[in-house]
């Protein structure tokens, strides 16, 4: 009897290590890639509209798809700018506000491209929603200063800065004790040099995000941004109830203990440091979140005159909603995600409706950080549990829904499928649509959901989604949508037209399992005078 247990122990302990071993392995899903390769000639990418405000720093990579060597031009700029023109990126400070049309160029051996950038200089930021990477999902409180090197340089090498990608945002792990010239939190061991961090991102015209709180502690038991003392010293440090990056040692103490407001807000010293170090973008995370301590952070953020996008965690409550249009940039509206058809369903198609009225450029209600390619939530990462299906669902939906977007993922270790997801431009547009509506579902039954989202151009934006576990035929009536015209029916993942439809017909397809087909309706809504009977 014990030699069979011990046969039975050593047989499931052989299927658990294969089991994990083939998690960790790639599953090919080439098959299943849409996004056609951007051509050699070319192609000007990511947001047609830009904000920063007078006098701040101005970085803008223009992204950009083709051949290198590639020259590029911008005629129109507000006086206080200036283009590299082999790297393409625009910086400098621009002091008179304004809205500027700027014409970009793009060159190489294989042709031109010309897109139109209005760049606004006023009193917001983020007119579009943020593109970038976060570390938690991936690497969780194992980040460090090398690991957030690799997936900057994967953000190059594997072109995803030239759609429109730019944020490289630390999330929580990175903070050591309070010193410095502010008496601000300083960075741990695992961080040698933030200012290098940030001087190297913002050579490549890419930005820093960084993670902190307005309680004592964070979530992952690091000090936070306000102290029980004005001296801005935390009793469990001194108590030495920490590790060697100073995180609370969860064998001797919960985490939750240090999850207070502390009497004493270090806002304003945080916000300086943060400013000298060149960080573009803060997440901060508290739950419940209220007004005073977020006006609290907002203010120093204001005072820094650095342009830092401001980004509240976590699951946002709506009563706080005209706050948050009024004093932040980004909220998430949710939970952490996880990479589950059950979690993506829950986030994506559970709540975000209810904060469409709040949507709108400088506004961005968060539907949480991409689950695609290899997550993990640090140290060890894993081949995301969605199928390929699903995660065309997943960026299909906040694409329409004008989401921020955040990778997840390892970026140095992403595979084909993986980049075709995040790369393909007609997708990206959706999202980044100048008039920054979210798109709100039309029809569905709980099989089926039909989101539409109006383009600045008139065009319609229509996700349809499968929710069942078997194929099923989805369709629209243009006429039911609302347009009164024949309509160009653009499939955007596989960028071809379908055909067309006409006002009063009906449009169908079969839509694969947990699956979406994506289309963009042209001309969509027009100002055409009609006369007769158009009913």
């Amino acid at each position: 009897m014990n030699r069979f247990f011990c046969l039975l122990v050593t047989a499931f302990a052989a299927l658990m290590s294969f089991s994990a071993q083939a998690q960790d392995q790639a599953v090919d899903n080439s098959a299943f890639i849409l996004t056609p390769p951007a051509p050699d000639a070319p192609r000007i990418n990511g947001p047609k509209i830009y904000g920063a405000r007078p006098k701040a720093e101005f970085i803008f990579r223009i992204p950009t798809t083709g051949v290198r060597p590639i020259h590029f031009e911008a005629k129109g700029l507000p006086r206080g700018l200036k283009l590299d023109a082999s790297k393409g990126i625009i910086k400098g400070r621009a002091s008179k506000a304004g809205t500027y049309k700027v014409l970009l160029r793009a060159s190489n051996a294989a042709g031109s491209f010309e897109r139109e950038l209005r760049i606004v200089i006023g009193d917001r930021i983020a007119l579009t929603p943020p593109l970038g990477w976060n570390s938690w999902n991936c690497w969780g409180n194992s980040v460090s200063q090398e690991k957030v090197m690799s997936s900057a340089r994967a953000m190059l090498e594997k072109g995803l800065a030239d759609y429109g990608w730019s944020y490289i945002n630390i999330d929580d792990g990175w903070q050591g004790l309070r010193g410095g010239k502010y008496n601000a939190i300083q960075p741990n061991s695992k961080f040698p040099s933030m200012k290098e961090l940030a001087d190297f991102l913002h050579s490549e015209g890419l930005k820093l995000g960084i993670y902190s709180g307005p309680w004592c502690g964070t979530y992952a038991g690091h000090i936070g941004s306000s102290a029980p003392n004005p001296e801005g010293i935390y009793p469990w440090v001194e108590a030495g109830i920490v590790d060697s990056v100073y995180k609370v040692d969860r064998s001797r103490m919960k985490r939750d203990s240090v999850w207070y407001f502390g009497k004493y807000s270090f806002a304003a010293a945080d916000a300086r440091q943060w400013a000298d170090w060149g960080v573009d973008y803060l997440k901060y995370d508290w739950n419940i979140n209220d007004v005073w301590w977020l006006k609290d952070m907002r203010a120093a953020l204001l005072a820094t005159g650095r342009d830092i996008v401001y980004s509240i965690s976590n699951s946002s409550r709506v009563v706080l909603g005209p706050y948050l249009r009024d004093y932040a940039e980004c909220w998430r509206t949710t939970g952490d995600i996880r990479d589950t058809w059950e979690s993506i369903f829950k986030i994506g198609f559970g709540g975000q409706d209810r904060w469409a009225g709040f949507k709108g450029p400088g506004n961005w209600p968060d539907a949480d950080m991409l689950v695609v390619g290899k997550v993990g939530w640090g140290p060890k990462t894993h081949w995301t549990k969605l199928t390929p299906d699903e995660q065309y669902t997943h960026i299909t939906l906040w694409s329409i829904l004008a989401s921020p977007m955040l990778i997840g993922c390892d970026m140095a270790e992403m595979d084909d499928f993986t980049v075709s997801l995040l790369c393909n431009s007609e997708v990206i547009d959706v999202n980044q649509d100048p008039l920054g509506v979210q798109g709100v579902k039309q029809y569905g039954d709980g099989t089926y959901a039909t989101y539409v989202k109006p383009l600045e151009d008139g065009s319609l934006a229509v996700a349809m989604f499968n929710l069942t576990k078997e194929p099923k035929k989805i369709g629209f009536v243009p006429h039911s949508l609302g347009l009164m015209e024949t309509q160009t029916v653009r499939d955007l993942w596989r960028q071809k037209d379908l055909g067309t439809v006409e006002r009063k017909d009906r449009w169908e397809t079969e839509v694969a399992p947990h699956g979406v087909v994506f289309v963009r309706l042209s001309p969509g809504l027009t100002d055409t005078k009609y006369v007769g009977f158009w009913r």
